[in-house]
C-alpha cells in the first residue's frame, strides 16, 4: 500500500501591532500557498498581534469568540477547500491571555485547538527580558489531532525545547510534528535549526514550523527561517532569515515508517530509576 503524500506550507510573517494588517497578510500567504498546491497551511505563533506593551495587547485582542483574525482563517480554509494550521492567536482569558493554536478543517470548523504549555521567561545577555507567565497562561494539555493523512502533534515556539513533549506526541502516533513560533534572532541564531532537526531525529518524524521573521513594530527581533524537515533529519525547505514569504514541500508519510524502523528508538526506550553513586570504601 503506498503511503499517502501531500503538499505542505509555511507562511512566514512580521506582524506588527495592527490586527486587521496581520489578519490580511495572514489571509494572502494562505492563498498564495493553496494556489501554489498545498492542501496544509501553517501561520507562525502570535498570527494576529506582536504587541509586548501589555495595556495595548489588552486592548486590541479578544475571546476566541470574537476573535476576528480565527474568523478570517476559518473562512479561507472553506473558500480553499485546505486545512489551515494558525500557530497561535493571543486570546483573551480573564485577566491573562492564551496563546492558542488552532487547526481548522477544510469545512472551516476547528478540529482542535493547543494552549502552549511551557512559557518563556529569561533575560538575555543582549538586554532583552521576556516575562510570558507575567502576561499568559500555560496550557495544561498535549494535542494530537487527525489531518486525512497523519496524525499532527500540536506546539507553540518555546515548546520545542521540551524533548519529553515530542516524543510523548509521537508515541501518542503524531508522524508530523510542529513549533510555529516567534523565535528570538540571538536564540534561533543558536539553536533553531539544531532543535527542529532534533526533535525530527529523536521521534522519526516530519517537523513543520512556521515562524515570525524580522524588526517587528514593538521592537522585538525575530529569526524567521521557517523549516519543514524530514524524519531522517533532511530540511526539505527553509524561508530564510528576515522577509516574510511561502514555503512549500511535500510531505511522503512514508518516511516515517522507514525512519522508525532504522532507527527504533520510540519502541527501545526503557524504564528507569536514578542513583546517587556511591564511594567504594
Amino acid at each position: 500500500m503506498t503511503a499517502p503524500r501531500f503538499v505542505a506550507a509555511c507562511v512566514q510573517m512580521r506582524s506588527g501591532r495592527d490586527p486587521a494588517r496581520n489578519r490580511d497578510d495572514a489571509v494572502a500567504g494562505i492563498r498564495e500557498a493553496a494556489e501554489r498546491g498545498a492542501a496544509y497551511v501553517q501561520t507562525p505563533e502570535m498570527t494576529s498581534l506582536l504587541e509586548r506593551d501589555r495595556e495595548e495587547l489588552f486592548r486590541k485582542i479578544r475571546s476566541e469568540a470574537d476573535e476576528a483574525t480565527l474568523g478570517a482563517l476559518r473562512d479561507v480554509a472553506r473558500e480553499r477547500r485546505i486545512w489551515v494550521h494558525v500557530g497561535s492567536l493571543a486570546i483573551r482569558n480573564g485577566d491573562k491571555v492564551a496563546n492558542r493554536g488552532f487547526l481548522i478543517d477544510p469545512d472551516g470548523a476547528v478540529a482542535a485547538s493547543y494552549d502552549k504549555l511551557h512559557l518563556y521567561d529569561v533575560d538575555l545577555p543582549n538586554g532583552e527580558s521576556y516575562r510570558e507567565s507575567a502576561t499568559y497562561t500555560g496550557g495544561a494539555c498535549a494535542v494530537v489531532a487527525d489531518l486525512p493523512w497523519a496524525k499532527i502533534g500540536l506546539a507553540i515556539c518555546y515548546d520545542v525545547r521540551f524533548p519529553a513533549l515530542y516524543r510523548a506526541l509521537a508515541e501518542a502516533g503524531a508522524g508530523i510534528l510542529t513549533a510555529p513560533a516567534a523565535f528570538t534572532r540571538q536564540t534561533g541564531e543558536a539553536h533553531w535549526h539544531i532543535l527542529q532537526r532534533a526533535r525530527a531525529i529523536e521521534t522519526g518524524s516530519f517537523m513543520i514550523s512556521a515562524a515570525q521573521g524580522g524588526r517587528h513594530e514593538d521592537g522585538r527581533e525575530t529569526y524567521g527561517h521557517s523549516l519543514i524537515v524530514d524524519p531522517w533529519g533532511r530540511v526539505l525547505a527553509d524561508a530564510g532569515g528576515a522577509e516574510p514569504g511561502v514555503i512549500l514541500a511535500e510531505i511522503d508519510l512514508g518516511l516515517v515508517a522507514d525512519a522508525r524502523s532504522r532507527v527504533p528508538a520510540l519502541r527501545h526506550a526503557r524504564p528507569f530509576t536514578i542513583e546517587a553513586a556511591r564511594r567504594a570504601g
